[in-house]
């Protein structure tokens, strides 16, 4: 007897379990026909969430490509290790490997003073100068290069004093201003990246919840009778949560086409810029993750809208 009770309770529950999800299954449907049934207003909303999911997602991408190409800017970094005057090339040798044993350091080479004269002498064309002049006036140099995508301003600061600190050398060249502007450059880009995504996050809310907001009006007088039969809020939530999460998905789907489109319609000239400079940089768009992570917001904004205008305005429709 008790066991057939366990396997009524059983059938009565994985019954209740597929008539919940088939109820999810034809409001997911009846939620979104609505929609394609009204396609202009449907359309317009769409956009305008498109918009407001794109704009923070742009500058995000922007921010990516400029950090991108920061790192073929290493040359630009370089530090010049000027040694003490007499010092033996040997010393000078053993010191330039061991600088380059370093961490976060891409290479560092030794420039004798005979090496740095003649390159001068072929830099600026002053041979007959140079030739008189009764010693050479160059020191030796290390040119060191340390890796900017492991280090900031400070980091490289560090690493002056540490050269500074090494036997036979005389002063250390670097020009740190620019690699301060950029680094603040980035940290300022990325505060903006999220105060933008914050604000249009806040607009996407408001913009749902106000079309959530209209599609319950509409549909007061079905929502009174639901209530009237036994309708709990959830059962008459669910299809306006529905209802919001296709508008984020639509949402974020529409704004990773624009700006997928966005960004293979600038490549071209920008690369065609970068060329000019001498670098191979090529512009880069929404990865895989981006993508997935775009679209995921869309749907978590569109439901968390769709459920801040249900659960405001719901409890004052009653039957």
């Amino acid at each position: 007897m008790s066991a057939t009770r366990n396997q009524q309770s059983k059938i009565t529950a994985q019954s209740q379990w597929q008539a919940y999800l088939q109820h999810h299954k034809l409001m997911a449907v009846d939620s979104l026909s609505r929609l394609l049934k009204s396609p202009s207003s449907s359309l317009m909303t769409w956009l305008v969430l498109a918009i407001a999911l794109s704009l923070p997602m742009t500058l995000y991408v922007s921010l990516e490509n400029v950090k991108q190409l920061s790192r073929t800017w290493d040359q630009t970094s370089q530090m010049s290790v000027y040694l003490k005057e007499g010092t033996l090339p040997r010393f000078a040798d053993e010191l330039t490997a061991s600088i380059q044993q370093w961490p976060n350091i891409v290479s560092a080479q030794y420039i004798s003073p005979e090496q740095a004269l003649k390159e001068f002498t072929a830099t600026t064309g002053l041979t007959d100068v140079i030739e008189g002049l009764e010693a050479n006036p160059l020191p030796g140099v290390i040119s060191v290069i340390p890796d900017l995508k492991t280090q900031d301003a400070a980091a490289l600061e560090q690493l002056e004093f540490k050269l500074l600190e090494q036997a036979h050398v005389e002063a250390v060249q670097l020009d740190l201003l620019w690699v301060k502007r950029l680094y603040q450059f980035m940290d300022l880009g990325q505060r903006l990246v999220w105060a933008l995504a914050a604000l249009l996050g806040l607009a996407v809310l408001l913009i749902i919840g106000n079309t959530i907001r209209l599609s319950i009006e509409s549909r007061k007088d079905e929502i009174r009778v639901v209530k009237l039969v036994g309708g709990t809020d959830a059962f008459v939530r669910r299809p306006f949560l529905y209802t919001g999460i296709w508008f984020g998905l639509g949402g974020g789907l529409i704004a990773w086409i624009l700006l997928s489109g966005g960004l293979y319609w600038l490549s071209g000239p920008v690369e065609r810029l970068i060329s000019l400079y001498g670098s191979d940089f090529v512009l880069h768009g929404l990865g895989f993750t981006d993508s997935l992570l775009l679209i995921f917001d869309g749907v978590i904004l569109g439901w968390l809208g769709a459920w801040l205008a249900v659960s405001r305005h719901l409890s004052s429709i009653e039957p």
